[in-house]
């Protein structure tokens, strides 16, 4: 009899076709960026990364974040005339350069005075009438700033940079690129709410990401889902007024300043979600978008190849709708 033989060949067949066996997964967390971090990864070469991305982000912070007073923004914004630009302030700057001249200015990182006189920016300023934002809105503007080398040159001293908008997507991509560095295949970086994965998770699933549905007073992310994307080699950034805004008189304002007008922005679109192959382009394409607002978006869509949306905006009625692009229907796993 061969029998023992043909089992010992469906015996090898059935292993062979058996995935390989995943390694453990690291998960990481901390605070950078003037926000939280959590990070997981497939530890196939049992490494703890873990101070090695807390110093590289502590790194990060001393080029672009305005919460540290040492910082490379901060120095260029106090007009430190000693200071240089590294390359990563450098990719921030032509990043935000390139959106605001396809948006037509509806990003502007020298929005910084505004973004302080409305209370938005490192500390409050109670101080944000019409007089005053109009005195500050000759300091807005992309033609008031220019790079020359690793010089940022100002038009007035007056001109104040803000890079939030932009920076926190670029610090995903930062530790992103070090886990290719490091040859990890398997990985989730989620900086401030703004996500890039890449491979699968734990269970061999391609990574799932949720959208928040953007009611007031919904403070915690993932706490109340509008949708739930499946992501692989993406980014996905999210922009909406639901978290940071102050009521005053009855009014509310949202933390998303209109460039030109120098107040927040107006318009029904509640959040706007974006996906692309890097979380720093998402990240400054969700604020313009929160800017222009359903219909001006829309337009600029189909223009933008590469770029897929996930809008949540008000009808006439007061009522929750959603529309998203042609690519982002694809990675819809549920929607609430």
């Amino acid at each position: 009899m061969r029998l023992p033989s043909l089992i010992l060949l469906v015996v090898l067949f059935l292993t062979a076709c058996q995935p390989p066996k995943k390694s453990e997964y690291f998960k990481i967390s901390g605070f950078a960026q003037g926000t939280t971090y959590n990070i997981t990864y497939e530890n196939s070469k049992n490494e703890d990364y873990s101070k090695a991305i807390d110093s590289l982000l502590k790194a990060f912070d001393k080029s672009c974040s305005m919460y540290d007073s040492t910082s490379i923004i901060s120095r260029i914004n106090k007009n430190d005339p000693t200071v240089e630009a590294d390359d990563w302030f450098i990719d921030v700057f032509k990043k935000s350069a390139e959106v605001s001249a396809i948006s037509d200015g509806a990003l502007d990182i020298t929005i910084g005075p505004v973004v302080r006189a409305w209370g938005f920016g490192t500390e409050p300023i109670a101080k944000h009438d019409k007089t005053y934002i109009d005195s500050l809105l000759q300091y807005v503007g992309m033609d008031k700033v220019k790079l020359e080398g690793r010089k940022v040159i100002k038009k007035y001293p007056g001109v104040s940079l803000d890079v939030n908008a932009v920076a926190q997507g670029y610090s995903v991509d930062v530790v992103s690129q070090f886990f290719e560095d490091k040859g990890i295949k398997n990985y989730l970086v989620e900086i401030g709410g703004e996500v890039h994965c890449k491979g699968t998770n734990a269970k061999n699933n391609v990574w799932r990401v949720g959208i928040d549905k953007p009611t007031d007073g919904n403070m915690t992310p993932g706490g109340e889902l509008q949708a739930i994307i499946e992501l692989n080699n993406k980014s996905l950034t999210t922009a909406g007024n639901y978290r940071k805004f102050f009521v005053e008189n009855g009014v509310k304002y949202g933390h998303t300043i209109d460039p030109k007008t120098g107040f927040p922005a107006k318009n029904t679109l509640l959040s706007a979600t974006v996906v692309c192959n890097d979380a720093m382009t998402a990240d400054a394409w969700d604020t313009a978008f929160m800017v222009l607002g359903l219909e001006k978006s829309k337009e600029l869509l189909k223009n933008l190849p590469g770029i897929d949306v996930y809008f949540i905006y008000s009808n006439e009625h007061g009522e929750y709708e959603v529309y998203f692009s042609e690519g982002m229907k694809k990675m819809i796993f549920e929607q609430k």
